[in-house]
């Protein structure tokens, strides 16, 4: 049977990569709306009840008011914004955070997909804290790099047209300086972290691509983890997924560096740990393309196990950002 599928902001950054992903296979009908009805209230209200699924790509403030609109107690929903990720009766859209959060997806008539750095980030903490390797009440840091596109259509025209009111000359910048990003709130409830971790994004000038970093100082962790028992922990977690693996700790430890870019247009989350054992100390980065695992690449796994699928169907190489 084919899936109706409605892509609600289908034309942003988000929406683009959903759609270019599915059109081409045949298990879904993608429903869509002429240029000059996408802000139509009443047009967008009978397209999202008349889907399977709806899609969500949309600002916050846009998303909600969205899912207000759905009265077919059949039409389920993928919201990819901020706007539900912590919100009660929403299942949170990370298949491989637990042996049964798949199942949990794909009864689900809600999912919050999650955040780009968000996905990282729970992906390295929730596996140690319930190993408790990382106490739950634990300052935790998190160091994170992203290509502009993270940042929307703003941010992208900034970076690119030099003719724009704010655009951008930099190479670097780390933003969010009130310490206030929009992930930390997802972030601490699915570590789960008692307190907020410090947070501290930046954004580099190439256009997609990501590293998210939490250090760790082993030697004041209760019981004095080695590098190797941090590697252990987080490798039995994710054996035979799909898209989460943890890098062998013998190539890690020949790494000169790692490229934000690696991972591009894939859907993989690679993680490695980074250990020094006489000294004490790990850095566990976490690599994907924010594109991909970090949006669109995982709303279609999530939507592939939403439709009875395979997770993996049409997530090989994806098309890049145009």
């Amino acid at each position: 049977m084919t899936a109706r599928i409605f892509i609600d902001g289908e034309v942003g950054t988000t929406g683009l990569q959903i759609r270019s992903r599915l059109e081409d296979r045949p298990e879904f009908e993608l429903l869509s709306l002429p240029a000059d009805q996408r802000k139509d209230p009443a047009r967008r209200a009978e397209m999202l009840n008349a889907a399977d699924l709806a899609i969500l790509c949309l600002p916050d403030d846009a998303a909600r008011p969205a899912v207000a609109m759905i009265e077919s107690p059949d039409v389920r929903v993928i919201d990819a914004s901020t706007a539900h990720r912590t919100s009660e009766g929403w299942v949170y859209g990370f298949p491989e955070y637990d042996a049964e959060q798949g199942r949990r997806i794909a009864e689900a008539k809600r999912v919050a997909n999650p955040g780009c750095y968000a996905i990282a980030s729970v992906a390295i903490l929730h596996p140690l804290v319930a190993a408790g390797i990382v106490p739950t009440d634990w300052p935790v840091t998190i160091n994170a790099l992203s290509g502009y596109t993270g940042g929307g259509r703003n941010l992208i025209e900034n970076f690119e047209n030099p003719d724009t009111a704010d655009s951008i000359d930099s190479a670097f910048l780390v933003y969010a300086l009130d310490l206030e990003q929009k992930h930390v709130p997802e972030i601490q409830r699915l570590g789960p972290l008692e307190h907020r971790p410090l947070f501290v994004p930046s954004v580099g000038r190439f256009r997609q691509g990501m590293i998210v970093q939490i250090p760790l100082q082993l030697w004041s962790l209760p019981g004095r983890p080695a590098p190797g028992d941090v590697y252990a922990v987080l490798s039995e977690h994710y054996a035979g997924c799909a898209f989460v693996t943890v890098a062998d700790p013998a190539k890690t430890a020949e790494m000169k560096h790692l490229d934000p870019e690696d991972l591009n247009g894939t859907n993989e989350l690679r993680l490695h740990v980074f250990g020094n054992e006489e000294q004490g100390q790990a850095m566990i980065a976490g690599l994907l393309d924010n594109l991909g695992k970090g949006a669109s690449g995982q709303a279609v796994q999530n939507l592939n196990l939403m439709c009875g699928l395979d997770e993996t169907a049409g997530l090989g190489q994806a098309p890049m950002f145009p």
